[in-house]
C-alpha cells in the first residue's frame, strides 16, 4: 500500500485564507475544498489523514507538493527482494559484499576481473559494450521483483539500500535513487565536487521528471522495479553517456512515479586527476544532443521567464540596480494579478521565483554550460565575475 504518512517540499505556502496552496516543481496552485483543507491540515501537523484523503494525497504527490513517508518500522527481506547488478570495467565494486544475490558484469576488462571467493556472481562480456549494456545483461539474469544498479565507484551500505526498497511498497513506484555524495578526499577537485558534483541532486527530496527541480538522477545507485524496467525496453545500449538520463524519462513518460530520497546516501569516488575528470565531464556533456533527439524539450538546463532572465542578465552585465529594481516591478505585478491570494504571498512568490531563477543560472553555469562560461572568462571580466558568484552559490 501506498504511504499514509507525508512531508512537506520546500515550497509549500498555505496562505491564510485556508483553501489555497501553493506548493510543487513547477509551482502550481491549488484550490481546496472544506475535506480539503482538513487533509493538509492533517499533513501539516503528522496528524493521522481522513480515510478519503487518497485522491487528494496523489496530486499533492505528483506535483511535487508534499512527499510520501515508507513505514520505517516495515520489514525487508533484502535476500529475497533484491538483487544488485553492477556494470564494471576494470575493477571490481567498492561496495562489498551484500545480503542478496550480487551480480558483477564484466564488461570486457583486460585482464578480465579476478573472481571474489564467491561474494559475487561474475558473467563477462565478450565485447566492451558501455554501462548500458552491462546493465541489461544484467538485467536478463535478475529474477526478484527489484533490482539495485550500483557503479563500481559507489559505495552504499545495507540499512541505506533498505530504506530505498521502503518506497516500494507504492505499486506506481517504479525507481528510487539516493543521494550521491562525493567521498572526502583531499585536493581542490575534491572540493569542487563536494559544492558542484554532477550527481548530487541536492538535500530536498522529490519526485523526479523532466522540467521539475529534479528532472534526473544518476544511475550511479538506483532501485527499480524490475518489471517497469524490462517494459520500457531496459537502457539504450546505443548510449555511452545519459543513458541512465534517459531511462527515467522513459519510466515517467511511461505513467511509472520515480523518487529522489537525500535521506539515503552513497558516496562516489572524485575522479583522481585533472585529466580523468575532464574526460568525465566531456563524456557527460556528449550525451546531450542524443537525449535532446529522444526526449524534445526536456533537457534545458534551465526555465525561467523573461522577467527573471532580464532582472539576472543586468545584474551579471554589472547593472545590480536594474536588474534589481526589474525583479521587484515583477513582483508587484504578479501581486497584482493574482487576486486570489493575499498580496504578501503573491510578492514573497515572486521574489522567491526570481531568487531561485539565479541559483538555475548559477548551476548551469557550473554544470552543463561550464566550458563555453569557462572560454569567455578568459576574455571577459564580466564573465569572470559570473563564473566566480556561480561557483560559490550551494
Amino acid at each position: 500500500m501506498p504511504a499514509d504518512q507525508f512531508t512537506l517540499d520546500s515550497s509549500y505556502r498555505r496562505p491564510r485564507d485556508g483553501h489555497t496552496v501553493i506548493a510543487g516543481s513547477p509551482l502550481r496552485l491549488f484550490t481546496l475544498s472544506d475535506a480539503g483543507v482538513r487533509v493538509v491540515q492533517a499533513i501539516e501537523h503528522g496528524r493521522p489523514l481522513p480515510a478519503n484523503h487518497r485522491r487528494l494525497t496523489d496530486r499533492l504527490v505528483d506535483a511535487g507538493a508534499v512527499h510520501p513517508q515508507p513505514d520505517a518500522s516495515a520489514e525487508v527481506d533484502l535476500a529475497a527482494g533484491v538483487t544488485v547488478v553492477v556494470p564494471a570495467f576494470g575493477a571490481l565494486p567498492i561496495i562489498g559484499p551484500m545480503p542478496c544475490r550480487t551480480i558483477i558484469i564484466d564488461d570486457a576488462s583486460q585482464p578480465p576481473l579476478p573472481s571474489a571467493d564467491g561474494a559475487y556472481e561474475i558473467h563477462r562480456l565478450e565485447a566492451n559494450q558501455g554501462p548500458g549494456a552491462a546493465r541489461n545483461a544484467g538485467l536478463a539474469l535478475v529474477d526478484t521483483e527489484l533490482v539495485a544498479f550500483v557503479d563500481t565507484d559507489v559505495q552504499i551500505d545495507v540499512a541505506e539500500l533498505t530504506e530505498l526498497l521502503r518506497h516500494f511498497t507504492d505499486p506506481r513506484v517504479a525507481l528510487v535513487a539516493p543521494r550521491i555524495r562525493p567521498m572526502d578526499a583531499p585536493g581542490a577537485l575534491a572540493a569542487f565536487e563536494h559544492r558542484h558534483s554532477p550527481l548530487d541532486r541536492g538535500a530536498q527530496a522529490g519526485r523526479v521528471a523532466p522540467t521539475t527541480r529534479v528532472s534526473f538522477v544518476p544511475a550511479a545507485v538506483i532501485v527499480c522495479r524490475t518489471a517497469a524496467v524490462r517494459a520500457v525496453g531496459g537502457f539504450d545500449a546505443s548510449l555511452r553517456f545519459g543513458e541512465d538520463v534517459d531511462l527515467v524519462w522513459r519510466l515517467v513518460a511511461a505513467g511509472h512515479r520515480c523518487r529522489y530520497e537525500p535521506s539515503a546516501v552513497a558516496q562516489h569516488r572524485v575522479r583522481p586527476d585533472l585529466a580523468s575528470w575532464l574526460r568525465q565531464r566531456v563524456g557527460y556533456g556528449s550525451s546531450a544532443a542524443p537525449l535532446a533527439e529522444r526526449h524534445p524539450g526536456a533537457l534545458a538546463p534551465f526555465r525561467m521567464s523573461g522577467w527573471s532572465a532580464a532582472s539576472w542578465t543586468a545584474i551579471a552585465a554589472g547593472f545590480p540596480i536594474v536588474g534589481s529594481t526589474i525583479g521587484v516591478g515583477t513582483a508587484l505585478a504578479l501581486a497584482r494579478k493574482l487576486r486570489s491570494i493575499p498580496a504578501a504571498e503573491s510578492l514573497r512568490l515572486a521574489g522567491r521565483g526570481n531568487l531561485f531563477a539565479g541559483r538555475l543560472v548559477a548551476g548551469a553555469l557550473t554544470r552543463a554550460w561550464w566550458p563555453v562560461a569557462l572560454l569567455l572568462a578568459l576574455f571577459s571580466h564580466r564573465a569572470r565575475r559570473a563564473l566566480a558568484l556561480a561557483v560559490l552559490v550551494p
